[in-house]
């Protein structure tokens, strides 16, 4: 026999009738169309005497005292004309119910109830039923008078949510039990409002309990931040708002842990909620929140890079129900992190320049070249410039001690999981040790931050043999989140121990034993290298539209004469490390006297890249490079991100709640073509929702310039995010900081 509800207990005992009377405030709470004769009898009884059955009238949520108390006064839906209870499972909040009467501890017998999802059932946690009681008890549900010798007619009750509580909307009522003679009756009040139930980082015993307020603050509470892009020479910190706490991004955010058919039961469980999140995030598999798109053609859609922050997103998937067009991989972190944030779950966006795409499990990163020594596209991995993805702090009971804390997790679509396009949550700690086996996508994730690469070139006969050194230190590098402080923070040594270290072998060792495919021992051997080779250019200092200069050298170190030959070439390319076009190329054959260095050059005009540019202005050079005597055989591929100027933004007034504060925007076009289809976004939490306004074109080297007005909505320090994007030119982006002093 399955576990009993309270209400089947009450049919065992012969109950005559259950009657809701919810989102009224009736005198007479036995209020139902559909009576029997013992109703009828009951009322005439009720109606000689009222004072005999408690009725509710009204269930007050107090709601600026709760949120306040449990850190959700920032959410929009709090502060509506009806406002929205939002509180942290595992810490109290106060209620005030009203009666018909005075309420008699000694003779009513008062209950409360919560349920959740569709089918709300006792046995798996989605209906609680409990009575009041004198204290609470650690851990599971529970309430109490605060006030008991205070006016009986409306008495305030603190309701105690477990710290393991299903996190979901809740609905609430309150059920008054009556007895007579053989026969029971429940009167029962169902609020018109539902509860919102969240996690809780301030809660010692929920599992994503953060101990420093600073953290807490950082991951849980601040709602604007950055996300780092480029690549590993040119790190960039694009402005990002999260806005977790805007208009109705936290129903959303609740749709999709519906949406995302996680069983109810473990809705209270950070892990599984963490992994069908990274689902829900993405398209792929379930209708989820964002397309991904990375051919550079976003007809029907925006392009990834015009967005500015994930409430807008999240907001029109709600309103719509459809996948927003199209994300990459910052705009899918972003989204996460606000998901997460939303419901309580600490959380931050993470950056791993030159980021390994491994697409058979092991551990390594192949490169193939043809005979004469120039890449062979779509075979093999890959090495993106970047890649975006989160962390979430939380406890792992189900992993051995020392695998709670940040755990990766991953919403775009890579590779499949069981199926579905997910990954993670996966401990931090075990990709830095190479223990792959734990749950869940441990040998992807440590082969994005710390494979080796291969280099293979095909031979006369069409086989494959290795070539040149093992590149041991060339992915995973300056992984970077922002700090507490706001600043760049560096946590490389969070994922892997000091590149060539004892530890960080081992730990690739480890790794590569138990992947799906464990490398030769040989291609870990060299032979003679006497010559060096230098792969060269100015990353710094080279602005879209200007010349870029690619150069190679090469010293001969031995004592004996060496010929060289291979190739050096640049291309554009996307941010994914796939070549688009090439732009320049140039033959090396040369020969070295011992001590003696030469060096070959690319110059690239502009007029030659321009139109070739793909989103985010990335460049690609590669070489390949083999010296006849020795066949020691040179490899390497690199990136640079053009420079793109920052939009300059102006305040010309101070301003107050509901006061306009104009701004001005400017930039000068560094290319020598027109922007066309040019779009000014803008967004700022406690402002204005983010918005996308269609602007005039910009000419050849011209000056982009415009006012913007806004009226904003809540005091204090506030940040307006602006995001300028065209065809031919995008992402170039500014903030600007402000403070909002009150009305009065």
């Amino acid at each position: 026999m399955g576990f009993r509800t309270f209400d089947d207990v009450l049919e065992s005992l012969r109950v005559a009738k259950v009657h809701d009377y919810g989102y009224v405030q009736p005198d007479d709470p036995s209020m139902d169309d559909d009576e029997d004769e013992d109703d009828q009898s009951w009322k005439q009884e009720s109606a000689r005497d009222n004072k005999k059955v408690l009725g509710v009238k009204n269930v007050d949520f107090l709601v600026p005292e709760n949120v306040t108390q449990h850190h959700t006064d920032e959410f929009d839906i709090t502060e509506l004309s009806k406002p929205k209870l939002v509180v942290r499972r595992g810490q109290p909040f106060n209620i005030r119910i009203t009666f018909n009467r005075e309420y008699d501890p000694q003779k009513d017998d008062l209950r409360l109830v919560f349920e959740i999802g569709q089918n709300p059932l006792s046995g798996k946690g989605t209906h609680v039923e409990f009575a009041l009681s004198d204290k609470d008890v650690r851990g599971e549900w529970g309430a109490w008078i605060t006030d008991p010798s205070s006016n009986k007619t409306s008495i305030n009750i603190a309701v105690l949510t477990p710290p393991t509580c299903i996190v979901g909307v809740w609905k609430f009522k309150v059920a008054v039990v009556k007895k007579k003679k053989k026969k029971t009756s429940v009167f029962r009040y169902m609020h018109r409002d539902p509860i919102y139930i969240l996690f809780n980082p301030w809660c010692r015993d929920d599992a994503v309990f953060l101990d420093r307020d600073a953290e807490r603050d950082a991951y849980v509470i601040e709602d604007k931040g950055k996300i780092y892009i480029g690549n590993q020479r040119q790190l960039s910190a694009r402005p990002w708002v999260f806005g977790q706490f805007s208009g109705n991004v936290l129903d959303c955010c609740m749709y999709l842990l519906d949406k995302s058919k996680i069983n109810p039961a473990l809705c209270g469980n950070p892990t599984h909620v963490c992994r069908k999140l990274s689902a829900i995030v993405n398209s792929n598999d379930d209708g989820g929140v964002l397309t991904g798109n990375w051919s550079g053609n976003y007809s029907g859609g925006k392009s990834p890079l015009s967005w500015s922050g994930s409430a807008m997103i999240l907001e029109q998937y709600y309103e719509q129900k459809y996948p927003v067009k199209f994300g990459q991989c910052w705009v899918f972190s972003g989204v996460l992190t606000t998901v997460l944030r939303a419901l309580g779950i600490p959380a931050r966006s993470v950056t791993n320049f030159e980021s390994a795409h491994d697409t058979d499990s092991s551990v390594t990163i192949d490169k193939y070249y043809d005979f004469k020594g120039y890449p062979e596209e779509g075979l093999g991995d890959s090495i993106w410039n970047f890649h975006v993805w989160n962390e979430a702090w939380m406890a792992r009971p189900d992993l051995p001690v020392g695998y709670g804390g940040w755990q990766a997790v991953d919403a775009t679509p890579q590779e499949q999981s069981n199926g579905v396009m997910c990954c993670g949550p996966c401990p931090v700690q075990a990709i830095k040790e190479g223990e792959i086996n734990l749950p869940f996508d441990a040998p992807f994730i440590f082969a994005e931050v710390n494979a080796d690469k291969i280099y293979w070139r095909a031979s006369e006969d069409g086989t494959y043999g290795q070539v040149g050194k093992i590149e041991t230190n060339c992915v995973g590098k300056f992984i970077s989140t922002m700090s507490v402080g706001g600043g760049r923070e560096d946590v490389t040594n969070h994922y892997k121990h000091p590149e060539g270290s004892n530890e960080e072998r081992t730990a690739l060792m480890r790794a590569h034993k138990a992947g799906a495919s464990s490398p030769k021992h040989d291609v870990y051997k060299t032979g003679p290298e006497d010559v060096k080779f230098e792969l060269d250019f100015d990353a710094e200092n080279t602005y879209v539209g200007s010349d870029f200069v690619v150069k190679v050298r090469c010293s001969n170190t031995g004592k004996e004469q060496r010929h060289v030959d291979g190739v050096l070439y640049a291309s554009t390319m996307y941010y994914t490390g796939i070549v688009a076009e090439n732009v320049g190329k140039a033959s090396l054959k040369v020969s070295l006297h011992p001590g003696e260095t030469k060096q070959v050059d690319i110059n690239v005009d502009p007029k030659v890249y321009i139109d070739k540019l793909k989103d985010g202005c990335m460049l690609g050079v590669s070489s390949m490079v083999r010296v006849s005597e020795t066949n020691q055989v040179f490899t390497q591929k690199d990136s640079m991100r053009l420079r793109k100027p920052h939009l300059v933004i102006k305040a010309l007034n101070e301003s107050k709640v509901g006061e306009e504060l104009e701004l001005h925007v400017s930039f000068t076009n560094p290319m020598p073509t027109t922007l066309t289809d040019c779009v000014l976004g803008v967004e700022a939490t406690g402002i204005m929702r983010g918005e996308q306004f269609p602007q005039w074109d910009v000419r050849p080297n011209g000056t982009f310039t415009t006012t913007f007005k806004v009226k904003p909505r809540k005091q204090g320090k506030r940040q307006i995010v602006f995001i300028f994007s065209s065809t031919q030119l995008g992402d170039v982006n500014g903030t600007h900081d402000v403070i909002i002093r009150p009305s009065y």
